[in-house]
């Protein structure tokens, strides 16, 4: 088919992907993807110019974003350099555009570029450390999407990660709305898992001198602010997202920070089984909170050990109360 028909009837698709119906919609999204898999540049070159030159609502241009981001993951080999950049220019865009946040077409944007970012990660980094300068605070999904970059491609971000937080430190005390205050919580667990998966494949890194007191400084800096301050934040969703973080955080403290740490972090870590925090999370940072001790040699886990068993067998028993009164066995 010639490129123009391609194109042409790309346009007739997107245009229909104003209409109301979830399943037209979802029709509409199956078709350009599938389009996608045999006319790539095409495709994308008409969801560019068409988003670019058209005002559609949210829900309209979540769909198009939404079929670039699975045209691109599924296709990434068939993109040139110029394509990617015409792929990023656009998503970074769309997903700053507005300052308030449009959860689902935002996060659509912040997904293509996750997705151009495994292969293209330094064009994607080109584009977001422009949104990304030190003494501002940046729009949610730029620290959302270079959270997700880091687990899509741990190599490629790595090297990153160490001006990032630079960067990122003094902005935590900046953050007074509780989505910024999650989002930078978020962002240091993923880097946080992103280093860990680097340091364990050291074998295969581009660079193997990477070591973990490359970060640790920095993370402790933020461990500071998120255990002594934003733990305590009314917002559950705030303190379920600390708690997710200091787990992979954990691993990475400096030796005699962790140590000095560990009487008051384990504590309340456990503490959080009494408040409105989901046991399940609480648990698994716990756990990595307690694997980061042992492999630290910590002569302060034992003392601890009585108060520790103490909150798990009443997490226990809880948790056998609440299958009794569920009627399960």
């Amino acid at each position: 088919m010639a490129s123009s028909s391609v194109k042409r009837l790309v346009i007739t698709l997107m245009d229909t992907s104003t209409d109301k119906d979830p399943d037209v919609q979802e029709q509409v999204y199956s078709s350009l993807c599938f389009m996608g898999e045999t006319a790539t540049v095409e495709v994308l070159e008409s969801c560019d110019s068409y988003l670019r030159q058209n005002k559609l609502s949210t829900t309209h241009r979540t769909i198009i974003l939404r079929a670039m981001e699975t045209i691109v993951k599924e296709n990434l080999s068939k993109l040139n350099k110029d394509m990617a950049r015409m792929v990023i220019l656009l998503a970074s865009n769309e997903m700053t555009k507005s300052k308030d946040i449009v959860f689902e077409w935002q996060q659509a944007a912040s997904n293509v570029l996750v997705a151009v970012g495994r292969s293209f990660i330094n064009n994607v980094m080109e584009e977001i450390l422009v949104k990304f300068q030190p003494g501002i605070l940046p729009h949610f999904f730029i620290m959302q999407t270079l959270a997700n970059l880091s687990v899509a491609n741990v190599f490629g971000m790595v090297p990153f990660l160490n001006s990032i937080l630079g960067t990122m430190l003094p902005m935590l005390g900046m953050a007074k709305q509780d989505p910024m205050k999650a989002v930078f919580c978020v962002a240091l667990q993923r880097f946080s898992e992103s280093i860990l998966e680097y340091l364990a494949n050291l074998d295969k890194a581009p660079d193997p001198t990477v070591r973990k007191d490359t970060f640790s400084s920095e993370l402790f800096s933020a461990y500071d602010i998120l255990f002594n301050n934003w733990l305590q934040n009314r917002e559950s969703k705030v303190r379920l997202a600390v708690v997710e973080a200091l787990g992979p955080m954990s691993h990475l403290l400096p030796n005699e920070k962790l140590e000095e740490q560990l009487p008051r972090l384990i504590p309340g870590i456990l503490s959080l089984y009494k408040k409105n925090v989901e046991a399940f999370y609480v648990t698994k940072s716990f756990c990595q909170i307690l694997e980061s001790g042992v492999a630290n040699d910590s002569r302060t886990l034992e003392p601890l050990m009585d108060s520790v068993l103490s909150a798990l067998h009443s997490q226990i028993c809880s948790s056998l109360d609440s299958s009794t009164d569920d009627g399960t066995e």
